[in-house]
Order: structure tokens, then C-alpha cells, then sequence
């Protein structure tokens, strides 16, 4: 076994304790509202005016039943996005941003698995689901750390049939860098519901010039019990794995649900092993929401890993709602998040439904003109042998700007460029990208090279994106199932800077192709090359 002995006496860069942050910004929407982690925090006990609405779930469920087309109560619901809850994963700092300095394989990917684990705590007491994200929602946010460093993070529903929530988090300062996209199946399973979190993320040390620097990460499925009847109960289940092929490591890590006789909840158990000859080097016990350990096989030595009883999470900050687009997360669900928080149930259903309506009217309009919609932030991922993005084929989704900078001050540059995240940062909605007819190609991101800040840019005014064409219902926990077109691969370079022969703005985003007044003789059509033929084609925007 190679690697020195496991030491929980890590020191991070700054004192957890010391959180200096600068006045900036506003906290996230459930920062002031964040539980403490204790003892029965993940219990809800139903009140008599929820029975009738348990009633109504009663009569449209079967086992088994996708619940996509169930409509659950307001009760349920965690006041912030799921995109917005994403950021869980990076709320401790003192776990995320040393793993890259550490020189030993072993020592490092042991790191990575503390990261993994010290998210999991975080939660709104009872039983929650965050709200379902709508087609185009996007969120992005940013931490101030104590060293004067900054992390960024840039989120957007990628599709809402099946749900689909990408999502890029890099610390340039420190080298470390996320891309996954969440993909949540549900299902009925009596007096339970399963949400299926689907999906990976790829953490990368760009400190690191090898494959050894990929880290693939997995999620356990959650549920909620008593949903029908008793106390809810939320839970964590299944195995999940944190991988890092290159340096032949894998943690297998079961998120352990209390059975009908014995067991107990909340506890994990599993093994960091070799994973070619499946040797064991580390058991892994303990409960993930208080003390996690880490024992080492060899030794028999056993270590606390991270104890989340007293963990304290450092919580994103977003730029102030008035500067906020009506398509951003907390200025979207702000009426309903409100609502949630005074427990004024039928304000919230209301306001949901308003939201869900908007989506409807939106699906029906595209449907009409025939378009598909596509991502403003994201492109799909090229994989397969000698595809840009080999090896990520399961992200799905991935952030369209290539991000190179030699330096950490060009690379915030460059994030900066891509969507609003600072106070002051211009508006996505400069930056929007109509939908396109379908079968057209999604541009190969450009190079985004140094620019100004974001506050210091004028792009050019573009429309908005149009809406999904998919029918969705007015479920309040809606997991969805997929109706958009997939999107071609992205065309070659060559091919990429030929559209209407505009070029790529710097941004980070694709040109957008913009329907014209003149008349259709006069039009210039839309060239295209197929990457596997190349075949060329011409064909007009859809208004003609």
C-alpha cells in the first residue's frame, strides 16, 4: 500500500472559526434559517389541517407511479431551488480547498472523500425537497474565503423532462475545479418516496497536468418516509462512490437506512480501496450527519474524519434581488419562497402555480413555432474516443466557454465574462440566446480570452429564449419526464464561426441566430457542416 498513514490533524489554509467575510452581496435565502443538526431535525410530524391534502396524494398514487404528475402539498417544500441547494457541496471550505496541495495520491483522494462527506448535514429541519427548477432557471453565486480568494459558481437548468441541473464551481486561487449535472428520478413506494439522484460531478485539480487529477463523484438516493401516514422521516440511502481511475482508488460508501427490526438511522459504512484487486486500505464509519471516522486496514489506527455535529457551513453569497433577472432563482421563487417561510401554504401553491403556468404558456408558444430550446450556459458534452470532453460523457451537460487562463486573476476574468455573479455584474439577459430550429447544431464554445470585468462590459441587446415545447403539469414536486429534442453534437471549429457570419462574442455564449425583417429573396441562408459527413447545408431561421 503506497502513502503515509492518514493525519486528521490536517491544518487548512485559515481557522475555520475565523469568518471574515466582506459586506457584499446578500447571504443565501436559507442562510438565516439553517438548522443546528439536531437530534430529530430530519422529522416531520403532519398537523391536522395537512391530512386532507395527504388524502388528495392518496388518490393518485400507486406503487410504484412516477411522481412527476403528482401534486404534493407546500409543506414539503425546502424554500430555495435546487440548483441554489447544489451548493452544499462547497459550503465547507476548510474540506474543499486544500485537497489540491496535497502530494500523495492516497492522502489526497482521502481528502476528496471528506469533502464528499461533509455536505450531507446540511438541511432545513423536517422533511424537504427543494423547489423543482424550471426550464432555463439559472443561479449563480460566489464565496468570499478568509485568505482573500473567491469561489465561483454558475448553475442552469439544462432540461426540465427529465430534470437535468448543471452546474460549474472552480476556486481559481486554489486550483480546484467542478462540473456535474444532477439528474433526480422519483418514485412512490407505499407510505415512502424515492428521489433517485442520477447524475455525476467531475472534481479537477488544475494544479495538476495529469488524468491523476479527475475525481468522479456519485450521489445516494433519498427518502422521505411517512409521507401517507406518522412521522416523516427523511433518510439517506444506497451506495454512492467517489472514483479517481488514474491513481486506481475507489470509496464505496453505503448510506445505511435504519431497517424494520434492527439498524439505526443516518449511518454510513464502506472501504477506500484499490480498485483493480479490490484491497481494502480504509474503512469509513460513523453517521453523516455527526462524527464520520476513517480506520486504517493495515494499522488498525482509526481517525475522526470530519465531525458535522459541529460543523458550521459557509454559506454562498448572490447578488442583491434588484439586480437580479426575473429568470434567476431567488428573484424567480421569490414570492414563494416568502410564502414558504411564513408557512402561508396557499399563498405559496398560488405563487407556484403561477410559475408553472408561465412554463406552460411558454412550452405552447415554442410548440407553435416549431423551435426547441437550448441552454444559454451550457452545451452538451462531445465525448466518446477524441471528443474535446472524453471521458465526461455522463455530465451530459457542460459549461459552454472554454476557461484557460494561465493565472487565477485571468481565469475570474473569464468566469466573470460568462454570466452575472458580483454585485454590479451586467445582467444574463444581455447575453441571451434565442431558441433555434431543430436540428441545428449547437457552436463549439469559443476560446474565452482575457477581458474586461463584467461590470465593464456593453454586449449587444439579444432576445429572450423562448420557452420548452414540452406540456408540464402543475405538480409541486415535479421530477418530470423528457420531451425536448436532443441537441447534434457541436460542429467543427471551422464550421462554428460561420453563423450568419457574425463572430463569436467574447463572452463565452455562442452568437445567437436572429430572425430579419427582409423579405425571404434577400435573406442569407444559415450554412452548416455535419461533422460526420461533412455535408453542407443551408436552411433559413424559422419566422421564414
Amino acid at each position: 500500500m503506497s502513502g503515509a498513514p492518514f493525519m486528521s490533524s490536517w491544518a487548512p489554509p485559515f481557522k475555520k472559526a475565523n469568518h471574515q467575510f466582506f459586506p457584499v452581496g446578500n447571504r443565501s435565502s436559507v442562510d438565516e434559517q439553517r438548522p443546528d443538526s439536531s437530534h430529530g431535525d430530519d422529522e416531520t410530524i403532519v398537523e391536522p389541517d395537512q391530512g386532507n391534502v395527504l388524502s388528495h396524494i392518496i388518490s393518485q398514487l400507486r406503487p410504484g407511479a412516477d411522481l412527476s404528475r403528482v401534486t404534493l402539498p407546500t409543506f414539503i417544500l425546502e424554500p430555495r431551488s435546487m440548483l441554489e441547494r447544489i451548493t452544499n457541496f462547497m459550503a465547507h471550505p476548510e474540506t474543499l480547498l486544500p485537497m489540491p496541495e496535497i502530494e500523495d495520491p492516497v492522502q489526497r483522494f482521502i481528502s476528496v472523500v471528506k469533502f464528499y462527506l461533509s455536505g450531507w448535514h446540511i438541511k432545513p429541519p423536517g422533511v424537504k425537497k427543494p423547489l423543482n427548477p424550471i426550464l432555463g432557471e439559472y443561479y449563480t453565486c460566489y464565496w468570499e474565503y478568509p485568505d482573500h480568494t473567491r469561489g465561483y459558481y454558475i448553475s442552469e437548468q439544462t432540461s426540465h423532462h427529465p430534470p437535468k441541473s448543471s452546474y460549474f464551481y472552480i476556486a481559481p486561487e486554489h486550483h480546484i475545479r467542478v462540473d456535474g449535472t444532477l439528474k433526480p428520478r422519483s418514485k412512490f413506494l407505499g407510505n415512502s418516496a424515492a428521489s433517485l439522484m442520477e447524475g455525476i460531478a467531475i472534481l479537477s485539480f488544475t494544479n495538476r497536468t495529469t488524468k491523476s487529477k479527475l475525481s468522479i463523484l456519485t450521489q445516494p438516493n433519498m427518502y422521505a418516509r411517512g409521507i401517507l401516514f406518522g412521522k416523516m422521516k427523511y433518510e439517506l440511502g444506497d451506495h454512492s462512490y467517489v472514483r479517481c481511475p488514474e491513481n486506481d482508488l475507489v470509496a464505496d460508501i453505503e448510506f445505511k437506512t435504519k431497517g424494520w427490526v434492527g439498524g439505526t438511522y443516518n449511518a454510513i459504512g464502506g472501504f477506500i480501496k484499490r480498485e483493480s484487486t479490490q484491497e481494502a486500505l480504509f474503512e469509513l464509519s460513523g453517521m453523516w450527519n455527526g462524527e464520520m471516522f476513517i480506520k486504517d486496514q493495515m494499522t488498525g489506527h482509526k481517525d475522526l474524519l470530519f465531525d458535522a455535529t459541529h460543523a458550521k457551513p459557509t454559506m454562498p453569497l448572490v447578488r442583491p434581488i434588484q439586480e437580479q433577472e426575473e429568470r434567476e432563482s431567488v428573484k424567480l421563487w421569490s414570492t414563494v419562497i416568502a410564502a414558504l417561510k411564513e408557512r402561508n401554504h396557499d399563498v405559496a401553491t398560488d405563487e407556484k402555480t403561477k410559475i408553472e403556468d408561465m412554463q406552460r404558456q411558454e412550452a405552447s408558444k415554442r410548440a407553435e413555432d416549431g423551435v426547441e430550446w437550448r441552454p444559454r450556459l451550457f452545451r452538451r458534452v462531445q465525448g466518446g474516443p477524441g471528443g474535446q470532453d472524453e471521458g465526461e460523457e455522463d455530465l451530459d451537460w457542460i459549461l459552454n466557454a472554454n476557461i484557460n487562463g494561465s493565472t487565477p486573476e485571468e481565469i475570474s476574468k473569464q468566469v466573470l465574462s460568462i454570466a452575472p455573479i458580483l454585485p454590479g455584474d451586467p445582467p444574463l439577459s444581455k447575453y441571451q440566446i434565442p431558441a433555434h430550429v431543430e436540428g441545428h447544431e449547437h457552436p463549439q464554445p469559443p476560446t474565452v480570452k482575457e477581458e474586461p470585468k463584467a461590470s465593464e462590459q456593453q454586449p449587444q441587446q439579444q432576445q429572450p429564449p423562448p420557452p420548452d415545447p414540452t406540456h408540464q403539469t402543475g405538480s409541486l414536486i415535479d421530477f418530470g419526464a423528457d420531451g425536448t429534442s436532443a441537441v447534434p453534437a457541436a460542429p467543427t471549429a471551422k464550421a462554428s464561426n460561420n453563423i450568419h457570419e457574425g463572430n463569436v462574442p467574447p463572452a463565452g455564449l455562442q452568437q445567437p441566430i436572429l430572425p430579419t425583417s427582409s423579405p425571404k429573396a434577400t435573406r442569407q441562408p444559415l450554412v452548416r457542416e455535419d461533422t460526420s459527413t461533412q455535408e453542407v447545408d443551408e436552411f433559413f431561421d424559422a419566422h421564414d
